[in-house]
């Protein structure tokens, strides 16, 4: 995925407005700066985005434990019990340690024909391969007053370094492209790269996931890993 907006900011001699298929170009009066290198020609300013997928290799996983009873301790009680039976279930199955914070409980609202009750919780997080995604989903949608909060796609750390070389190459490709092309629409003939801004991110997509499903779930349908990155770019065209 691409996309580069640019602005210009030209030498007294050009006026006006100049609209591409990029974006709005914006023309100034005065010789332009960036950063402590100076171009006395026209300044171009790009930005360039790349994105990426990327295959994941493992899934980290969020599952909240709850429990409810007449008092605090009754709740708590129970949420120790549900807690014992994740682990056992959940243990065999992931790839680190699980990860439990310490449980919080509040009181429910009662009415004339309900009393009212105490409820405790606390999440259970961790990683599972591929080999046990579909156990982990299976596992967390019939356990009672367990639900599976949420399950992201992760990529091993070479996987993801490789991908953002591979994007920086491209934006940097894109944006010589860019400039390239703006010199020659204006009748200019020097392209110089004077500065690069970089911005790189990832995003994780949840898993939509049906409780107490019926049917297994593939690894490979599951949303992967995303990785995106921004270069912002100036250029000096004369």
């Amino acid at each position: 995925m691409f996309s580069a907006p640019m602005r210009l900011l030209c030498s007294p001699l050009m006026v006006g407005l100049l609209v591409g298929s990029s974006g709005l170009m914006g023309l100034a009066s005065s010789p332009a700066h960036a950063g402590e290198l100076r171009c006395d020609g026209t300044l171009l300013q790009l930005s360039v985005r790349e994105s990426g997928e990327l295959r994941s290799d493992r899934f980290r996983f969020s599952l909240q434990v709850e429990a409810e009873g007449k008092t605090s301790s009754a709740a708590m009680d129970q949420l120790n019990q549900r807690l014992v039976t994740v682990r056992s279930r959940v243990r065999p199955l992931i790839l680190d340690d699980l990860k439990i914070p310490a449980p919080r409980s509040y009181a429910m609202d009662g009415t004339s024909d309900k009393p009212r009750l105490q409820r405790a919780f606390t999440s259970v997080s961790g990683e599972v391969g591929r080999s046990n995604y579909d156990a982990l989903i299976q596992i967390a949608g019939r356990l009672p007053g367990v639900d599976l909060q949420g399950m992201s796609s992760r990529a091993d750390l070479a996987s993801e370094q490789q991908l953002m070389n591979q994007l920086l190459r491209r934006a940097l490709q894109q944006g010589k492209h860019q400039a390239e092309t703006t010199s020659d629409a204006l009748g200019l003939k020097q392209v110089r790269l004077l500065r690069i801004d970089q911005r790189g991110d990832g995003s994780i997509r949840p898993l939509s996931f049906a409780k107490a499903a019926s049917s297994r779930f593939n690894p490979d349908e599951a949303p992967q890993p995303r990785q995106s990155l921004t270069l912002n770019l100036d250029y000096c065209l004369s």
